[in-house]
């Protein structure tokens, strides 16, 4: 490959694709009604819940919300690279790719810089493993890894590295600048000195095998200094979505078993290094919903692995409102304390495989483990004790989705403090789903209506990119209308008419990587109930209807800013033009 993919190219790939052809060569589809549907790939599920709609080329799932066009389908089914999808596709297709000379025109500045950071990491990842090879004092880190008990292969296959007791040794063969916004260098009295020195370095790598961030452990313990140091956040690296070693498991296996989640790096490195090729660690943060969100797309099971001292209980406990939040009843957690001297690094090296192992498959099923903190605390043999539990297990079921899981949990606190607590949820979940019922009921109220309707027009827009014609027809005064979504609204309008997109595949593809990609495709996995041949006349009704109600919103905020403070004379001509409307 040599230069970068036109986006005409991508386009037309994406009108010659068939999403269903191409779904269905990787997970057999089947017909149901204007859809297509099967189990999600990136969940376990007992019941279909993936759907592939051909007019839309556009997938979703109702159960983990994956969701995206053709492309975004093999990038995550595949675990390929953006590029490397195209590839595919091409293939499939029979048709060349016509790459080009990279061009400063040819693509949005911020998508470059994402490229040149990208290309950067792997280069620093590769001179760190050079200085692990090369550097004239590399036998401390290459003692620190032997005493570790890590093989020179285990150390090439996490491609570790050695930052060496030097401040600007990154700078005399980099770019600064990319270096900076890399998190590669911390600047203080006005000079810039690298933030990893002293330490064994750790690429982390996404799920797509690009190198993001980097862990350091550092080689001689010293107060001062923390243990291990993690890159800041940057454009590239958001430890909260990230886990490391997630890369290399999904090489070894692309659909495990289980996951297990350790605490550190090593603990990873030395796992695999022993044969147990499916752990990953939660970068130093406490485990996020994101981060599981991401590992359950790859597995049915992540088991929970803490060290047994206070710090790893506490650790494993608020891992539980991330845990809550995702748990459904095609998705199992355990939880594994180790004894209190040990991590899995050292318990390993001690115990060995099998008995680790063993561990493993004993590890406590999530409500064990929930209600057996709640026994350990409290004293549910009184009133006060058992009235404190409903109270603290309460937060966390407010959290899950309605589902099996939710009541055999129910029932079991139920059992456990005597007291029926579901009335008590049900009545909070409501009030927490509807509007406030105080004052200015009927102004709140229209307000959802406008927002509805909103939201309504805009996922047809997206859904229907052709529908663009009703504005082409009769133009909007965008200065006249007064709604939350409008800067979303102009822009979806302004690219559909600049880029004339004829699927939601293509209109989506124009968003990747972009602040608004988010949005796009929950706009494009919105039901609409509405068959096809009404879709026009009810987005017509849709667009006047809230249409007239942002104009009135306007209005309403112009004569309000003219009693205040006044207007200025662009103002005061689009009062007039509402007036006279």
């Amino acid at each position: 490959m040599s230069g970068r993919i036109p986006r005409q190219f991508i386009d037309d790939l994406l009108v010659r694709v068939d999403i269903v052809d191409v779904i269905d060569s990787h997970v057999p589809l089947k017909k149901m009604g204007a859809n297509y549907s099967a189990r999600c790939p990136f969940h376990n599920e007992k019941t279909p819940s993936f759907s592939v709609n051909r007019n839309k080329q556009f997938f979703h799932c109702f159960g983990c919300h994956a969701s995206g066009n053709v492309i975004s389908f093999l990038m995550d089914f595949n675990h390929l690279t953006f590029v490397e999808a195209i590839e595919e596709l091409a293939t499939f297709c029979g048709v060349e790719i016509p790459y080009e000379k990279q061009s400063s025109h040819t693509e949005p500045q911020q998508k470059n810089k994402l490229i040149d950071l990208q290309q950067l990491m792997q280069q620093v990842a590769t001179f760190y493993s050079q200085q692990l090879k090369q550097n004239q004092n590399k036998d401390i880190a290459i003692d620190y890894l032997k005493g570790r008990g890590i093989l020179g292969e285990t150390a090439r296959d996490f491609m570790l590295g050695y930052a060496p007791e030097d401040w600007q040794i990154l700078s005399a063969h980099f770019d600064t600048q990319l270096l900076c916004e890399a998190g590669m260098l911390a600047f203080k009295n006005d000079n810039y000195y690298e933030r990893f020195r002293q330490r064994i370095m750790f690429p982390i790598r996404n799920k797509r095998g690009h190198i993001i961030g980097f862990g350091g452990r550092i080689l001689k313990d010293d107060p001062k200094q923390p243990k291990y140091l993690n890159s800041p956040e940057t454009p590239l690296f958001h430890k909260g979505n990230e886990v490391y070693g997630l890369y290399e498991l999904l090489k070894q296996n692309s659909r495990p078993t289980r996951i297990l989640v350790v605490e550190g790096y090593m603990d990873v490195v030395t796992l695999a290094q022993y044969g147990i090729h499916y752990a990953v660690a939660a970068l130093g943060t406490s485990l996020s919903a994101t981060q599981l969100q991401l590992l359950f797309r790859s597995t049915p099971e992540v088991i929970l692995c803490f060290d047994g001292d206070k710090a790893g209980k506490e650790a494993a406990w608020r891992a539980m409102d991330a845990v809550f939040s995702v748990i459904n009843d095609n998705r199992q957690v355990r939880v594994l304390l180790l004894p209190i001297e040990h991590d899995p690094d050292s318990l390993i090296h001690v115990e060995g495989v099998d008995a680790f192992t063993q561990r493993i498959e004993q590890a406590d099923i999530l409500s064990d483990y929930f209600f057996a903190h709640f026994q350990e605390t409290l004293n549910l043999g009184s009133i006060e004790g058992r009235a404190k539990l409903v109270n603290q297990a309460k937060p966390y079921l407010l959290k899950l989705a309605d589902c099996f899981f939710k009541e055999m949990t129910l029932k079991r606190l139920h059992e456990l403090s005597q007291f029926d607590i579901s009335p008590t949820l049900e009545r909070e979940t409501l009030a927490a789903a509807q509007p406030s019922q105080k004052n200015n009921s009927s102004q709140k109220q229209a307000k959802n209506t406008r927002h509805s309707l909103e939201r309504l027009s805009l996922a047809m827009l997206v859904q229907y990119p052709k529908l663009i014609e009703k504005f082409q027809n009769n133009p909007i005064d965008w200065n006249t209308l007064d709604f939350s979504g409008i800067d979303i609204f102009k822009a979806i309008v302004h690219t559909i008419i600049t880029y004339k997109p004829e699927t939601t595949a293509q209109l989506l593809e124009f968003y990747r990587d972009k602040p608004e990609e988010k949005v796009l495709n929950a706009l494009a996995a919105l039901p609409i109930l509405v068959s096809e041949k009404a879709v026009e006349s009810e987005f017509s009704g849709a667009l006047n209807r809230f249409i007239v109600q942002a104009k009135q919103t306007r209005l309403e905020k112009l004569l309000d800013q003219e009693t205040a403070v006044g207007l200025n004379d662009e103002e005061k001509e689009i009062l007039r033009q509402l007036l006279l409307r």
